[in-house]
């Protein structure tokens, strides 16, 4: 499938929220203490749109996955690094290294500023190599591997992270770094010829148009840790060329999905924060919330599989038990299915292509007996305006998907500081995309990604809702 990205002239003509392009139809509620996204005059003309006629970068995985003939499987321990080892993907990867030391081993780890966790990670891997991103915490991690023998190198700051990510012996980078702080060490290690495993979202959501066709030179591949993507890339094993006709994301609809919407104006953090199938982060629960995750996961697919927009969907599977399917040219639906487990994913970018046998005790097999049902259901749009916005910046393309990232982080950040309101997060990305309409550009350096992404995360900073709900700037 071809990528396929708007024409300048038509994100010229275009309000950024569109219905006609978009695959879901605005319908938003205008009730006492809802917002309604409205669109613009048709005329509206941004002033000024960067373009390039270069081709759109070529997806990580074109429809299907191929092992190169004579890929051979790693004998012995397989060196790893891990880029962000004391968050929820990186302990889970250690969690899998401790259960098959004779599949993985560990050579490089880099952490933000949990450093209690991260000496005692560095005490039971032995890596060779350790990055704290917080250089003032240097002296503490020094002082609790004092009594270490055999103490690894230490380098502080980004340019730490970037030498785990590139770090020689090491064969994958698992990169579960939050946040654009993950592209520098994901092109590091592209650079270096690492394989990812990609749980940063920012790598291709914001830096895809520069991230892929990086991938391609350097003949790296992309393999996903996410549960979406990873049920994706399984279900492409063994296609032939042009046999992917549709890609279907599962979502649990996460805390809200039985609310009624008229309800959500009350939201508080707390209620944001109880998913009802997943134990996750504070940021990702919140985004599983708003649906705003599927919609930059919508992205992500575009630019991992090639599909386009008009060929990617979202259904809500309450159970999550299937994680993602994909329909063939031939109208056949494969779908990949487990329990609720981000291991799992993480695994599978760890051994692909093998398969590793694990452990029925730690990995519960399923049993669809005792599961009983499934079901589905189509999003509300009412409900998960983040879809529309998703899509409009996807089709928009070049740097506004990145805008469209960091201003829903900045947003779920606020939220969660209690400075917003649930509702608000939704109107302050809709409001950071519509401004960049006029300074998108589509084929951006990586310098340009990280310029925009700062920028929308100021710009949402500075926007605030008044009591009528009508955005003002401070």
């Amino acid at each position: 499938m071809a990528l396929n990205f708007l024409s300048p002239t038509e994100i010229n003509s275009l309000s950024f929220l569109d219905t006609s392009k978009s695959r879901y139809n605005l319908n938003l509620l205008k009730n006492e203490g809802v917002f309604a996204l409205k669109m613009k005059d048709a005329n509206t003309v941004a002033k000024r749109v960067h373009c390039s006629a270069q081709q759109p970068p070529p997806p990580a995985w074109p429809g299907r996955a191929v092992a190169e003939p004579g890929r051979k499987s790693w004998d012995g321990p397989k060196p790893i690094s891990i880029v962000g080892s004391t968050g929820s993907i990186g302990t889970q990867t250690l969690d899998i290294v401790a259960e098959n030391p004779d599949k993985f081993k560990v050579v490089a780890l880099a952490a933000g500023s949990n450093v209690i966790l991260l000496a005692d990670q560095i005490k039971r891997f032995h890596p060779q190599l350790v990055a704290v991103r917080n250089e003032s915490l240097v002296d503490e991690l020094k002082e609790a591997l004092a009594d270490m023998e055999d103490k690894p190198e230490i380098i502080p700051g980004e340019q730490g992270t970037i030498e785990v990510a590139r770090h020689p012996d090491a064969i994958t980078v698992v990169t579960g770094i939050v946040g654009c702080a993950g592209l520098k060490p994901t092109v590091a290690a592209i650079e270096a010829g690492k394989d990812i495993a990609l749980a940063n979202k920012e790598t291709l959501i914001a830096g895809g148009p520069f991230v892929l066709p990086l991938a391609h030179k350097h003949k790296v591949k992309i393999l996903p840790a996410d549960s979406e993507h990873s049920a994706i890339f399984q279900c492409i094993q063994g296609l032939p060329e042009g046999a992917l006709r549709r890609i279907i994301l599962t979502a649990s609809g996460g805390a809200f999905r039985d609310w009624p919407v008229d309800k959500l104006k009350e939201v508080k953090v707390a209620d944001a924060l109880k998913h009802p199938n997943w134990n996750m982060g504070k940021k990702i629960t919140v985004d599983s919330a708003t649906l705003f995750n599927k919609g930059l996961e919508v992205i992500e697919a575009h630019y991992l599989f090639g599909a386009e927009y008009d060929d990617i969907e979202i259904v809500i599977h309450p159970q999550s038990i299937i994680h993602s399917m994909i329909e063939t040219q031939d109208s056949s639906v494969l779908a990949q299915l487990g329990w609720p487990d981000m291991r799992l994913p993480i695994l599978y970018t760890l051994s692909w292509p093998d398969r590793i046998s694990c452990s029925e005790i730690t990995w519960p097999r399923l049993d669809l007996c005792k599961l009983g049902s499934l079901t589905f259901k189509a999003p509300d749009n009412v409900k998960y305006p983040s879809m529309d916005l998703a899509y409009a910046a996807g089709r928009a393309g070049g740097t506004m998907t990145g805008v469209l990232s960091a201003a829903n982080e900045k947003a779920v950040e606020l939220f969660i500081d209690e400075k917003i309101s649930y509702l608000d997060i939704f109107k302050f990305v809709e409001l950071t995309c519509d401004k960049h309409r006029s300074e998108l550009v589509s084929l951006p350096s990586l310098e340009e990604i990280i310029h925009y992404d700062l920028w929308a995360r100021d710009y949402a900073t500075s926007l605030q809702l008044s009591a009528g709900l009508s955005p003002v700037l401070v």
